[in-house]
């Protein structure tokens, strides 16, 4: 223990502070240089929860012992160990987590059915059919969240006219949804509601825009499908244009646009024609008539009814017979009545524009050269995009082809792949936050070892070499009675030398002393206000 007080005495207590607090501050930083780069890469549980939602997550977490973090205000969002993520998930899927602030037909295994009266037993079926309603919306891509609120009149007895069921669902979306989507969402909701129509349904999405008007009825809805199957139509024959004319040209070589025009007006029409060449027989009417007129036999009288009254008389004079015949016939003339309707949104006026670029060969100087195409390859590709439109000149159709060139050649884009160095200057978010923590965490390290430990060490060996200096000569000295002669001479020369640089150093100071006299000697002045400033200064 002697030569360790020793060493404690010889140090002194603010050295040994410093130490301490040197090394308490190396440890510490050491410490949270292992335990950062030690602890497990964090990513996104869930995100965007509810309230309760993120209360349950964590609840199950503490439960299980997992570490985890939260952001935002409320705890929007939950991060666990990247290397558990999909377990976790899945688990908490079977569990129902996170239920997205809606309420499903779960509700009903909570409750007690014996106790709650009919109004409730309602209230929980519109809250189940609303949260079951959500969850479906929710499936949809591009949604986010989704708030459904139904109206649901309530029935009454002896009543004649019954209130039609109507719904308002909020939307929260990633980017924007197409027409045919938000129609899937009215009619989703429209089947699963009994008397609910799909006109009857209102859609509005988190910033506040009215993606389907529940309140215009059918006529919005016509009218919004006649806007998407224009563009149904446009988009339908740009892709065929597309398609044939990449294949000439290459692909990303062509630029098109499909401009089509409807016709909205409903059309109704009715004509009717005969032919009279075409007979056919509807009725016949046949009547037959016949007569006899003569003499006297036939007339009744008194006399004719005696007896003996006619042995007198003379013989019947002979009779007059006729017969008559008659035949109707009606023809009935064949006749073609037609009724046309037309409805809107046929295809009135189309209008197609194509820009291809040129072609691209290597020149003189090695790199591409733009050359236009001939006319007769334009011509061509016009006969070809006329022949997949259906181009009509009497409907009023145009088709114009022009070769321009591009802005910028397809060559890098076609041809360059992406190398090593490339996949290094562009790794993913999580790469590029991991290695700035590393290199902060190494540069932190680099400072304190430089600016710390370096200082230290340095004063540590500068304090012990003086000492070493000091005790070679004494040790020299105290042991030259017992040893050789070549150990003496080593001694000796060591101790010439020590003493040589103690004669130079002296020299020095009294020539700096000298120097001094004669500068106070030669300004007197001077050397007064110089004194007085350090006197004041002390």
């Amino acid at each position: 223990m002697k030569p360790i007080l020793d060493l404690v005495t010889k140090l002194g207590p603010a050295r040994i502070a410093a130490m301490a607090a040197v090394t308490l501050t190396l440890v510490g930083f050491f410490a949270f240089v292992i335990l950062r780069v030690s602890r497990p890469d964090m990513g996104v549980l869930f995100s965007d929860l509810s309230m309760q939602d993120s209360s349950a997550v964590i609840r199950e977490l503490d439960a299980r012992g997992i570490a985890y973090e939260t952001k935002g205000e409320l705890g929007q969002t939950v991060l666990a160990p990247r290397a558990d993520l999909a377990k976790l998930r899945m688990d908490f899927a079977g569990k129902g987590l996170p239920a997205q602030g809606g309420i499903g037909y779960e509700i009903f295994d909570k409750g007690d059915a014996f106790s709650s009266t009919s109004f409730v037993q309602n209230v929980n079926h519109l809250r189940a059919m609303e949260g079951e309603l959500a969850r479906s919306i929710r499936a949809i891509g591009r949604v986010q969240a989704a708030r459904v609120h139904l109206v649901i009149p309530e029935r009454r007895l002896f009543e004649r006219d019954r209130e039609a069921p109507s719904a308002a669902i909020v939307v929260k979306l990633m980017g924007d949804l197409d027409p045919s989507q938000v129609r899937a969402i009215r009619h989703l909701a429209a089947s699963a509601v009994e008397g609910l129509k799909p006109e009857r349904v209102s859609i509005v999405d988190e910033r506040g825009r009215l993606l389907a008007d529940g309140a215009r009825g059918a006529e919005a809805e016509g009218a919004g499908a006649l806007e998407e199957r224009q563009a149904g139509i446009e988009r339908r024959m740009r892709a065929q244009i597309e398609e044939i004319v990449a294949g000439i040209v290459g692909q990303g070589r062509a630029r098109v646009q499909v401009t089509a025009e409807l016709d909205l007006n409903r059309v109704e029409s009715r004509s009717e024609s005969f032919d009279p060449e075409s007979r056919v027989v509807r009725s016949t009417q046949t009547r037959s008539e016949n007569s006899l007129t003569g003499g006297a036999e036939g007339q009744v009288s008194v006399g004719n009814e005696l007896p003996g009254a006619n042995q007198n008389q003379p013989p019947p004079q002979q009779k007059d017979s006729s017969q008559k015949n008659e035949e109707v016939t009606n023809y009935e003339i064949s006749r073609v009545t037609k009724v046309e309707t037309l409805e809107g949104g046929r295809l009135k006026r189309l209008s197609v524009a194509v820009l291809v670029d040129g072609v691209y060969a290597p020149g003189a100087d090695g790199k591409a050269a733009y050359q236009p195409r001939s006319d007769a390859e334009i011509a061509r590709i016009a006969a070809l995009v006329r022949t997949a439109v259906g181009y009509d000149k009497a409907r009023g159709d145009q088709v114009e082809v022009v070769n321009l060139r591009f802005a910028e050649t397809p060559a890098a884009a076609e041809f360059a792949e992406p190398g090593l160095i490339q996949s290094f200057l562009s790794p993913s978010k999580e790469d590029v936050m991991r290695l700035v923590e590393l290199a902060v965490l190494s540069l932190l390290t680099l400072i304190v070892l430089m600016a710390v430990v370096r200082p230290l060490l340095r004063r540590v060996l500068e304090s012990d070499a003086p000492v070493a200096a000091l005790a070679g000569p004494a040790l020299a000295l105290a042991g030259a009675g017992g040893e050789g002669p070549t150990e003496i001479a080593v001694r000796e020369n060591s101790t010439n030398k020590f003493l040589e640089s103690a004669k130079i150093n002296g020299q020095i100071q009294a020539e700096t002393v000298e120097r001094v006299v004669d500068m106070v000697r030669a300004s007197p002045t001077e050397t007064v206000e110089v004194l007085r400033n350090w006197i004041h200064d002390s």
